[in-house]
């Protein structure tokens, strides 16, 4: 149950960054960094990606490649998670401090795990009963 519930919520997540990244991209070209090439389409290929991974978790048959397409994605962008801190790229002309950078610089390899977690890929560190 506990699974399912992350599964929901990791597919809202995804569901509602994809939209951000089709119909406001700018805050997301802001922190892509500068040797992205054609950082327009990337933003918009991984705003679909982000979509369609949400999707693919919600359906049993696609869940496993949905988990890996999303994990792989989290790895892929985390450079312009650094690049927006390092840099102190600011939205609307207000800068996020470290409170914002340390703990979502830090978190992305859980987000990778639980990628992998609720699409079924790994079952660390709790293993099914048998």
């Amino acid at each position: 149950m506990v699974r399912v519930g992350f599964r929901i919520l990791l597919a809202i997540f995804y569901l509602g960054a994809g939209i951000l990244h089709l119909v406001s991209p700018r805050g997301f070209l802001a922190i892509t960094p500068d040797w992205v090439p054609f950082p327009h389409f990337i933003i918009a290929f991984t705003g679909i990606a982000e979509i369609a991974g949400a999707v693919g978790l919600l359906i049993p048959q696609l869940r496993k490649w949905a988990g890996i397409g999303l994990a792989l994605y989290a790895l892929c962008v985390w450079p312009a998670n650094f690049n927006h801190a390092l840099n102190g790229i600011s939205f609307g002309g207000e800068a996020l401090g470290w409170w914002y950078h340390g703990p979502r610089l830090a978190f992305q390899p859980a987000l990778i795990w639980l990628a992998l977690w609720v699409g079924q890929v790994i079952d660390w560190p709790f293993p099914r009963p048998r």
